[in-house]
């Protein structure tokens, strides 16, 4: 039986990313649910379409027992969670990153991923993939120049356009 997933959609979420996720799950009957990391589950991508997510991340936490797997769908991410840091809704999704980690979960990511983890503690000498631009600054991970890197349960991806190069291995973590 395949692995139940659990997404993570920031507001606004990339949908050039997300919708790659989505779609493989679904055209591969992976069982998944959207969270808008938001107070509302009605988010927007960072080109302006509107989603309608499952649910919201606050309703995820205390859950996390349910899914096998995390995602976490990069879009404005970092100005979005430097704007937000004290919100309710980031400190479910840091809860709920942290408690997958702690089950041994899979956590999977692209752009600034590898930055959330490193910021939790998760992956500490773990290499990663993650945008160019925040390589220097995650301290307790392993930073590459490399499109998709697995490192144990820590899937990551450089950008939304390397996501269809992690698919194929992911799959066949999830089937």
């Amino acid at each position: 039986m395949a692995k139940k997933v659990a997404v993570l959609a920031v507001n606004p979420v990339n949908g050039a990313g997300l919708f790659q996720y989505l779609e493989t799950f679904f055209e591969n009957e992976i069982p998944y649910k959207t969270f808008a990391v938001a107070e509302a589950a009605q988010i927007k991508t960072n080109s302006g379409i509107s989603l309608q997510a499952d649910d919201v991340v606050a309703n995820l936490k205390g859950k996390e027992d349910e899914y096998d797997a995390l995602v976490f769908a990069c879009g404005d991410a970092m100005p979005k969670f430097g704007e937000n840091a004290g919100s309710p809704f980031n400190q479910d999704m840091l809860a709920v990153i942290k408690t997958f980690d702690d089950k041994g979960k899979l956590l999977i990511g692209h752009c600034a991923a590898a930055l959330l983890f490193d910021n939790l503690g998760i992956g500490k000498g773990k290499r990663v993939a993650l945008h160019p631009f925040i390589k220097s600054v995650v301290k307790g991970c392993i930073g590459t120049d490399e499109k998709t890197v697995i490192d144990g349960n820590i899937y990551t991806v450089q950008t939304e356009n390397a996501v269809s190069l992690l698919l194929p291995n992911l799959l066949k973590a999830l089937k």
